[in-house]
């Protein structure tokens, strides 16, 4: 008996596409791979700054205040540039958008690793932050309008797979980069101080994003939005295969286009300021960040010293945090679909809690002043193990479960510009936690986790309350 889901003609229906393996799944997975690219250079973009945050401080005589603002200086460019990467992908294409970050990325490391004034640093960091913006959205963006349906969400995995690699990638390459310097991250390699070679190495992964940027096809949504059908054609039996039946399948992202309806602003307004769904979305995204998570990120070079360990051992222990932040991650994307998102964030909540509240309580030995700190051989474990247990528990349940929800829990007539209101609380909230570690270190570091455990804690009865359950749940049962 024939497949009543197969024409007469021999090709597939739009509905049995989203069924369908393409018959070049290799193809699609590199496709993938290079769009993934930009989430690699945004996680270590933003890593990469750890290498150097005592160098920098001593390069140029700066105080905490001072030094939080240059590193969080790239969560300004991160806003602006999230904030034009669509209506720019919109306008010249998704490839070309992708093509302009990459340049952006490389002039950023280009001039980071040269800097002649702290505020010539702080120009470049934003520079920079501006291609992570755009690397931020349109990265998912693409996979999700290239993939397979069938394999859209483990495509989809990609881009925050490739965050976390670029995140532990950047502190293996501090280390080494160190460790070639004798130790002293101002130390000279090929005239340049050590701090200055880790920020300039990441010109080769933003060139190499840029040259794989010419070997991928341009999003079929795209070429049909600018009349390019045919081209857009060819692209789908690309990716979906030469069973489809293309003209359908063509006419099936037309038609969605047009019904698509443009959320505004407006639209999230209720008669309390925002809906109650959007205020659920900016708390998630908040609360994602006053856990500390980036404090661990941006500073964990800086915050092993001051309680005495080495410079050697500090980014050892940065990077070795980066490989537990991958496996967190893997477990969550094993694991979101099995047991649900806020059983999840609820495990990850606790763990972080009492992950938290230790590290407080072993930072509470510190012991000395200036160069001079020490934590006891008990704390100091505990400490290590607590940052590790940490960022384990956020990575398998609030890293990659928030934004799992931003996707689901928003209704369709109102998700886009949800989306956008969320993730702009989330570089606020990030901007806010990253420029007030270095004074909130220098006043009580058991103080500063204290804050950061309040906030795990406040997270359990908000998720209990408020978070709703998306798991199985179609996109258009969201009212």
């Amino acid at each position: 008996m024939s497949d009543p889901k197969v024409c007469a003609t021999g090709q597939v229906t739009s509905t049995q596409a989203r069924e369908a393996a393409p018959d070049h799944l290799g193809h699609v997975i590199f496709i993938t791979a290079a769009a993934a690219m930009g989430g690699f250079l945004f996680g270590y973009d933003s890593s990469v700054i750890n290498g150097a945050v005592e160098a920098i401080r001593d390069r140029f005589d700066v105080g905490s205040e001072a030094l939080a603002q240059v590193i969080a200086a790239a969560l300004i460019g991160c806003a602006i540039g999230a904030a034009i990467a669509g209506r720019l992908a919109d306008r010249i294409g998704r490839i070309r958008t992708m093509q302009i970050a990459a340049v952006l990325f490389t002039v950023s490391a280009i001039g980071s690793a040269l800097p002649f004034a702290l505020w010539d640093l702080a120009m470049w960091r934003v520079l920079g932050g501006v291609a992570i913006g755009m690397a931020s959205v349109i990265g998912p963006a693409y996979i999700a309008e290239v993939s397979p349906p069938a394999y859209r969400g483990r495509l989809a995995s990609f881009q925050q797979a490739a965050i976390v690699i670029g995140i532990a990638i950047s502190q293996l390459v501090n280390w080494g980069i160190l460790n070639a310097a004798g130790g002293d991250q101002r130390g000279k390699i090929m005239g340049l101080e050590a701090w200055q070679v880790m920020l300039g190495v990441m010109v080769v992964p933003a060139v190499l994003y840029g040259l794989l940027s010419f070997a991928i096809p341009e999003s079929p949504r795209y070429l049909i939005s600018v009349g390019k059908r045919d081209k857009a054609k060819k692209v789908l039996r690309e990716v979906e295969g030469d069973k489809i039946d293309l003209d359908a399948r063509a006419d099936e992202i037309e038609l969605a286009m047009r019904r698509e309806h443009k959320s505004t602003f407006r639209d999230l307004m209720g008669k309390r300021g925002f809906l109650p769904i959007v205020w659920i979305g900016i708390g998630l995204s908040v609360f994602q960040q006053l856990v500390g998570i980036n404090v661990i990120f941006y500073y964990s070079n800086a915050l092993w010293q001051s309680v005495g360990i080495d410079p050697g051992s500090s980014f050892f222990y940065s990077f070795e945090t980066s490989i537990v932040n991958i496996i967190g991650t893997v477990i969550a994307m094993v694991l979101v679909d099995r047991i649900g998102r806020k059983p999840l964030a609820l495990i990850g909540s606790v763990g972080m809690a009492i992950s938290l509240g230790l590290a407080a309580w072993a930072f509470s030995y510190k012991e000395g002043t200036g160069d001079d700190i020490t934590l006891p051989d008990l704390q100091g474990t505990v400490a290590i193990v607590a940052a590790n247990c940490f960022v384990l528990f956020f990575a398998l349940s609030w890293g990659v479960v928030v934004w799992v929800l931003l996707g689901e829990m928003f209704p369709n007539k109102i998700r886009a510009a949800a989306l956008g209101v969320a993730a702009a609380a989330q570089w606020i909230a990030n901007w806010v936690i990253t420029v007030t570690f270095p004074t909130l270190s220098d006043w009580n570091l058991s103080g500063a986790y204290m804050i950061y455990t309040a906030f795990a804690l406040l997270s359990i009865p908000f998720i209990l309350k408020w978070v709703p359950e998306t798991k199985g749940k179609a996109l258009e049962e969201m009212g």
